[in-house]
């Protein structure tokens, strides 16, 4: 229904279109550079939450003077990163490019799998394990994909904090996908798409990096400033490393840290990140000839933070208001390299977050956790009982794994043990539904909201064998620990509704309310490349946007 709804609407606009903007096609200008920035864990209400904290070059150019798309959800579960920067970038939902979530149960090799990960390859200059990666698990191809195979000669370049935010946008065909090696505290790449790093990217470690980057972090404003100012000694808030509590000052040089994940969550790595971008955008010669070249900037950071400390907490408010800093210095340097009418960008986010649980109960709103460790233990007994065996064999994201070579060896019904699981799942008061692997491969059922959602994040090979979601304002956890601190992962709108604006390009001040979807950002850029639909896209245009007038 609503792609039929969809589809209507977007023929009348184009009719409108084509015979209100005589030439418009020739009359379109053809961006340099085209930016992506995708912040991982925005709500699309940290726009006006936080806009008093903005100021006028930052998220305000997009607010004031772009095209603000003020209704688009994502349209599957679960709503990781891999999956949400994947859509983003090819256009399509998970049940397409397979990117089911950042991390799945592999049948043939028992094991859970990294979304970017390639056993394959080798991290250049370190032996992070993390960058052992590469696209291969991405099943189709990105817009940047498309733009290289249609010239050749045009350049991407994709950056974030962590490699698959990197990896995903940059496609298969990335002229230089970096990530920040947790190692050495630089940025680094595999050998999938480098045997060495650029020089300018050894220059740039040499000098900018986690060491030199890392301070203490205070507030950027008087405390009074703040909305949840007065809440900064939150209990439901977890902890940084070496830190016995979560409030301000955070003095991250004094604090101990095997690692780097004390700078990771500090808002000065979004600032190691923009430094990145812009002296990419130098040293690789972006938009400076007639072909244009992309830029992927995915900030890691909030989502890094976010997590700890929820979305109504001090440190996310301060958060948002420093980045809004580093977009703006992205900004600045975009205007003043190209002028505005040369470059386009975008900006919008993986995922959002849901509200910590463990506060939605406290004030009497629905919410809570439902712990795996002890519903996966009765489900075994309960399996037991019935069949004499347990026969699951792992449990993510909600995916239940059989195991489907004991289940043959016994004789015993396939079809019959997943609606026996159903049965027992869909008896928690925690869950609001659950299916079948094979009602989706048997296209059964009826397509309400949730179930469609569930399955175009589903993929046959690496999805489980049953798979349920929670009601709105849950999250699972696996012990009591985890009650402190917040994630993402549902089908419901606090994790599915994220920003979406574009600036540049000739664009006009607009505001779009009309339903959209996340997939549409890559059915929109094919126009603006003036490229073929990539591979599996099965977005549409956003004809508001392609519409200057």
């Amino acid at each position: 229904m609503r792609n039929q709804v969809k589809d209507n609407f977007s023929f009348f606009l184009l009719v409108v279109i084509l015979f209100s903007f005589t030439g418009y096609a020739t009359a379109q200008k053809k961006s340099k550079l085209i930016v992506g920035i995708v912040i991982d864990q925005m709500c699309y209400d940290y726009l006006y939450r936080y806009q008093q904290h903005f100021k006028k070059n930052g998220f305000n150019t997009f607010l004031k003077k772009g095209v603000n798309c003020r209704n688009v959800n994502y349209n599957y579960v679960p709503t990781f990163t891999g999956p949400g920067h994947a859509s983003i970038y090819t256009g399509t939902s998970p049940n397409n490019h397979g990117i089911i979530g950042n991390a799945w149960f592999d049948r043939q090799t028992e094991t859970t799998v990294n979304c970017v990960e390639d056993l394959s390859v080798i991290g250049i200059g370190t032996t992070s394990s993390a960058c052992k990666a590469s696209p291969k698990n991405l099943l189709t191809y990105t817009i940047t994909d498309q733009l290289k195979l249609s010239y050749p000669n045009a350049k991407v370049i994709s950056i974030s904090i962590k490699n698959r935010s990197a990896i995903l946008p940059g496609g298969h065909l990335s002229d230089g996908s970096y990530w920040f090696d947790n190692v050495n505290g630089t940025f680094t790449t595999s050998s999938y798409y480098k045997n060495q790093l650029p020089d300018w990217l050894l220059e740039f470690n040499k000098t900018k990096n986690a060491n030199t980057y890392l301070k203490d972090w205070d507030l950027l404003y008087p405390i009074e400033k703040y909305m949840a100012g007065k809440n900064d000694a939150s209990k439901y808030e977890g902890l940084i490393n070496g830190k016995t509590s979560p409030t301000f000052p955070y003095n991250l040089t004094a604090l101990p840290s095997t690692d780097f994940s004390n700078f990771t969550i500090s808002p000065f790595a979004n600032t190691l990140l923009t430094d990145l971008a812009i002296t990419a955008i130098e040293n690789e010669k972006l938009g400076i000839d007639s072909q244009t070249d992309m830029l992927c900037v995915s900030y890691s950071t909030p989502d890094i933070a976010g997590h700890v400390f929820g979305p109504y907490s001090l440190e996310m408010e301060d958060m948002y208001a420093r980045l809004d800093r580093e977009i703006a210095k992205l900004m600045d340097e975009l205007n003043n390299r190209f002028g505005k009418d040369n470059f386009t960008v975008f900006l919008t986010a993986d995922h959002a977050v849901v509200p910590i649980p463990q506060m939605l109960v406290d004030m009497k709103l629905p919410g809570g956790y439902l712990n795996m460790a002890t519903k996966k233990e009765v489900l075994k007994n309960s399996l037991n009982t019935q069949f004499g065996k347990a026969l699951t064999i792992k449990e993510i994201n909600q995916n239940i794994y059989l195991n489907r070579q004991e289940i043959d060896s016994l004789k015993l019904d396939f079809n019959t043990i997943c609606q026996f699981i159903v049965k027992e799942i869909r008896d928690w008061p925690e869950v609001k539904a659950v299916y079948t692997a094979q009602e989706f491969l048997n296209n059964e059922g009826n397509n309400d909201k949730w179930r469609e959602m569930v399955r175009l994040g589903f993929d046959a090979k690496r999805s489980g064998d049953v798979l349920f979601i929670l009601q709105p304002g849950y999250l699972p956890i696996h012990d009591e620990s985890e009650r402190m601190g917040t994630s993402h992962g549902s089908a419901f709108n606090y994790d599915t509704h994220v920003p979406l604006m574009w600036y540049g390009g000739g664009l006009h001040p607009k505001d779009i309310f009309r339903p959209l979807e996340i997939v549409d950002i890559s059915a929109t850029l094919t126009h603006l490349l003036f490229l073929q639909r990539s591979g599996a896209m099965t977005g549409e245009p956003i004809i508001e946007v392609l519409d200057n007038k």
